[in-house]
């Protein structure tokens, strides 16, 4: 048995241990896998919770309603605004922090009125190593990490998407656009449907991993460095420099490191 399968397997005893769950389900790479796993070892005794705010794309929205209901999982959408939580809107070092604890707090609510013994999230290994401070209100809360409990890292957790026939085994990553903004610079409705708007135009255009950070009036753009090279075409870089405008931006940059996880957290001591 290889070591890819011996974790999976780990995981699958860990969900059948847990009873019945509430999934954080935001159709990314990683709770799309853990949902579909927990349905595998527990079928109806899963749901899947989605949060539905203005720093979550409604396209993500969109795909994670459309697995759930072609797989056949129940699935609840919350509302869970930030920029209602005090405090969020100016964006302090410890926001994703504030951010989950009201999150998991609802998710837990809905746990409790389903009679669902956990609630579980999507973490995994790689996420152990960047500043991540809505881990801490993981742990307050005491929402397990399955994918974590079993050593998963991220390539793994593609790898066994792909063999299960996922169609998020080779989707992009993403984080809630929120995170697309210095610490201390606030956050508004705005802002966050700049962002995503800028982010939908370069999907649209083919790029498929990218992030547009928000620096007041500067869009600063960041491309898997295997896309650089189409970026810098010239029609390229003028149809994306002329649509950013309109979306209100006055000055739009390319990241020369390209894009990589938690950049904004370069500024942190």
């Amino acid at each position: 048995m290889n070591n890819i399968q011996e974790k999976y397997n780990n995981l699958k005893e860990y969900l059948k241990s847990l009873g019945s769950v509430a999934v954080a389900f935001s159709s990314g790479v990683d709770s799309t896998f853990l949902l579909k796993t927990a349905q595998e070892v527990l079928g109806d005794q899963v749901v899947a919770v989605t949060a539905r705010s203005c720093s979550f794309p409604e396209r993500e929205l969109k795909e994670a309603m459309d697995f759930t209901k072609n797989h056949g999982i129940e699935h609840i959408i919350v509302d869970s605004e930030e920029l209602d939580i005090e405090g969020f809107s100016q964006n302090p070092v410890n926001r994703c922090y504030l951010c989950k604890s009201e999150l998991f707090t609802k998710i837990r609510q809905v746990a409790a009125e389903k009679g669902l013994k956990e609630v579980i999230e999507g973490s995994n290994m790689d996420d152990m190593g960047d500043y991540r401070p809505g881990l801490e209100a993981i742990r307050e809360l005491e929402i397990k990490s399955p994918l974590r409990y079993a050593d998963l890292n991220k390539d793994e957790i593609r790898q066994l998407s792909k063999e299960m026939g996922l169609p998020t085994w080779e989707k992009q990553s993403f984080a809630c656009l929120s995170s697309r903004f210095p610490y201390g610079e606030s956050i508004t409705p705005e802002k966050l449907k700049m962002v995503d708007e800028a982010e939908q135009l370069l999907l649209d255009l083919g790029f498929r991993q990218v992030r547009v950070r928000h620096h007041d009036t500067l869009a600063r753009i960041e491309v898997a460095e295997a896309e650089i090279e189409k970026i810098m075409e010239r029609e390229t870089r003028y149809r994306i420099h002329e649509e950013l405008k309109k979306i209100g931006f006055t000055y739009v940059a390319l990241d020369m490191m390209g894009y990589r996880t938690g950049s904004m957290n370069e500024t942190l001591k």
